[in-house]
């Protein structure tokens, strides 16, 4: 039964973007509405990439710029909902990653193969001379 609440859930925000995209706004509000309903009947939680659409007062699939404002305020994001004014704020980086910054740099790097395969050469070769010769 779980395994299809999930599905359900699924298939449900699925429903819900599609109508939110073509401007029908109160039923995708009805999707997300059923879909939090089956996730509270069968004790499912609802996945963390579904949790940021919508809003947990009234249930809006939230469309930037149409149901939801955002801003970046003092490192948190900071969603108002049009639809009811609820405000929901999360933090920007989140607990366990690091800042953008960084994972923009270890991107680039790992994009060119000659800075991460030189050092790592290098290093090697170092350490099997090291222990040939001690």
């Amino acid at each position: 039964m779980v395994r299809i609440a999930r599905e359900r859930i699924s298939d449900l925000f699925a429903l819900a973007e599609r109508e939110a995209t073509l401007g029908r706004g109160p039923r995708s509000e009805r999707y997300v509405a059923l879909a939090r309903r089956i996730g509270m009947r069968y004790n499912v939680r609802i996945v963390a990439e579904y949790r940021d659409l919508y809003c947990r007062g009234c249930s809006t699939f939230w469309v930037e710029g149409r149901t939801v404002r955002t801003r970046l305020r003092a490192g948190r994001r900071v969603r108002t909902c049009l639809a009811c004014g609820r405000v929901r704020r999360v933090p920007v980086h989140g607990k366990a990653g690091p800042p953008a910054a960084s994972i923009d740099s270890l991107t680039a790097a790992s994009r060119d193969d000659e800075s991460l395969a030189g050092p790592v050469e290098d290093n090697e070769d170092a350490g099997n001379d090291d222990d040939s010769s001690g």
